[in-house]
């Protein structure tokens, strides 16, 4: 076949193959289009999923009538004219290729007025021929009404879903927009019903509404607003451990209020989730990066949802250090009511829970019947509730207000050998003992990680520790990691270790189990990034190992000593797989238990 030029028409539509989807496609174009013009108000009408009807209608500033014509022509745009407009392009759209694609796969009608115009004009492209501009009356704004979508492609509609699938695509855009800018109100109708109503968001409280109406009632309740300043902007709302979903699709990326699906932003937020969600868990956030436009990159695809930064390893970081950061705060799972008291509990104390021959205080004596973790973690204070007292304080039927209010209260009893009962002047507290004493531990050992400087145990015989070969690779090649945290490894045979070293907290527990279980975790999470490395894995292993376990019996003084040690411990209210620590049961809620009051 000779080479020739292709018409216009086809260019149109193979353009059109990129920048058209699905009919969810032209209502990002769309709608990105109206609010490039100014829009306070946005209305889209779909029928049939998208296949039948798209209508946008805007209040905008409008197209002039002499601009009718260019608009629907390839690579027409009023928003950039030169080299340096595309490098700092802060508009939504800027290619100049929607509506000229749109017009080549469907039949389309733009209807527009601006302020100084006297009559509004329309204009018709159906299969890519366009019509002559007529008058019409119409507000002031613009009105682009998209109908029978690839009526001339047939192949293309081939792959088109079900009214169902199509219509839950155009909802899934409309969210991202509404989002994306918050002080616009956007109403969205399907075959006359009205399926999201956003009103325009002034205040805090109107864009909490929003999140909620899009991510659910319970979001906002089970979220922190994240702020980070710097170079760059980090703002938008984090979702708790608690509001972490199945799938990916309550999260939501937006760069300079562009709505992005960027993998290098979406690695970084989860990596700064790392410590405190579960397996097979992901997060829900809604988050928004301010950044230089001379540093990013949007011209990187015609649907312009992906990008590229001119230094994507600062972004990924501070992206990253900020959602960590953030998650880190020990108000963050805890009531509102506690979060002051929670931020000055620790203010004039010492880290606790350190290793011994660290820097921090040396841990008080251990008190009778104390197991390993109890001497090599907890700073033990005077205990607040006397050992020989068979009946707590509480209980005696006396008022006595405690010397100092601690957020997590004072412990009273022990349940089923699983859980801690507190009580402070709110209510009830319930704390899983393990997975708190897990939080505490994981904190303490990245602390001594992060400053080189772990207690070492050495062995009197060296350890055996038997694998398959590939097992045994698979321990050496993280070496250094397990030298870091105190381990000394050597290998004796293609499938055998001598452990001749082990951190000073591990003294008595199971070594081989626990090179096991590490094992296991190094083979499953092979390839991973670099930041989710072995030695935080082997952390979080470590503490979950030796943190206390179902039916250890705990004196008073320890279950204090616990509380106390929460309270100071970044991410308190998850254990290291994302599981809740404690929870709170108010008075109130009490009382509606037992019908008091009634």
């Amino acid at each position: 076949m000779p080479i020739r030029l292709l018409s216009a028409n086809l260019i149109d539509q193979i353009a059109a193959g990129e920048v058209i989807e699905r009919p969810a496609s032209v209502v990002k174009e769309l709608t990105e289009n109206a609010l490039d013009a100014g829009a306070g108000r946005i209305e889209i009408d779909i029928e049939q999923g998208g296949l039948g009807l798209i209508r946008v209608r805007d209040d905008g500033g409008g197209i002039e009538a002499d601009e009718l014509p260019l608009a629907v022509q390839r690579h027409a745009t009023s928003k950039i004219a030169s080299l340096d407009d595309l490098a700092a392009v802060a508009s939504l759209g800027f290619r100049g290729e929607a509506l000229p694609s749109i017009g080549s796969v469907a039949r389309l009608r733009v209807s527009s007025r601006t302020a100084r115009a006297e009559m509004a004009c329309e204009l018709i492209v159906e299969g890519g021929a366009v019509s002559r501009p007529r008058p019409v009356a119409h507000p002031l704004g613009t009105t682009v009404e998209v109908r029978d979508l690839f009526f001339n492609v047939p192949a293309r509609r081939k792959f088109v879903r079900t009214e169902s699938t199509e219509f839950t695509h155009i909802a899934r855009a409309v969210e991202r927009l509404g989002l994306a800018a918050p002080s616009v109100a956007l109403r969205l109708r399907h075959n006359g019903r009205v399926v999201l109503d956003l009103p325009a968001a002034v205040d805090d409280s109107g864009r909490d509404a929003r999140v909620a109406r899009v991510l659910g009632d319970e979001f906002p309740a089970r979220s922190v607003r994240i702020a980070a300043d710097g170079a760059l902007q980090l703002s938008g709302w984090l979702g708790l451990p608690t509001a972490s979903r199945a799938n990916t699709e309550a999260q939501f990326w937006f760069v300079n209020g562009r709505p992005v699906r960027d993998r290098l932003l979406g690695n970084a937020a989860r990596l700064g989730f790392r410590d405190v969600l579960y397996h097979g868990r992901h997060p829900a956030y809604v988050l928004d990066l301010r950044i230089d436009p001379l540093l990013v990159d949007v011209n990187a695809h015609p649907t312009k949802q992906e990008l590229r930064f001119r230094d994507s390893r600062a972004v990924h970081e501070f992206v990253f250090r900020a959602v960590e950061r953030t998650l880190a705060s020990g108000r963050l799972a805890m009531p509102a009511a506690l979060g002051f008291a929670v931020a000055h509990a620790g203010a004039d104390r010492s880290p606790l829970g350190s290793w011994p021959g660290s820097s921090a205080p040396a841990p008080a004596p251990a008190m009778r019947g104390s197991a390993p973790w109890a001497s090599a973690h907890f700073a033990f204070e005077a205990p607040r509730v006397a050992e020989a007292s068979a009946i707590p304080p509480a209980f005696t039927g006396v008022e006595e207000a405690p010397s100092q209010e601690h957020p997590l209260g004072t412990p009273i009893a022990q349940l089923h050998g699983l859980y801690i009962l507190a009580q402070n002047r709110r209510g009830l507290i319930l704390v899983d003992m393990h997975a708190a004493h897990e939080r505490v531990l994981y904190e303490s050992m990245k602390r001594q990680y992060a400053e080189a400087a772990p207690a070492t145990q050495r062995l009197l015989e060296p350890l055996a520790f038997s694998a398959a070969e590939h097992e045994i690779e698979a321990l050496l090649n993280a070496h250094d990691d397990f030298a870091q945290v105190g381990f000394e490894l050597e290998r004796l045979a293609p499938t055998q270790l001598a452990v001749r070293a082990v951190p000073a907290l591990l003294a008595d527990v199971d070594v081989p189990g626990l090179l096991r279980a590490v094992t296991a975790d190094l083979m499953e999470a092979s390839g991973s990034h670099h930041l989710e490395g072995t030695a935080h894995r082997l952390l979080g292993t470590i503490a979950c190992r030796s943190a206390i376990h179902a039916q250890r019996r705990l004196t008073l003084p320890e279950m204090d000593a616990l509380l106390r040690q929460m309270e100071v411990t970044e991410r308190s209210g998850q254990c290291n797989h994302g599981r809740p620590t404690w929870t709170e049961i108010s008075l109130a809620e009490l009382d509606r238990l037992f019908l008091r009051g009634r």
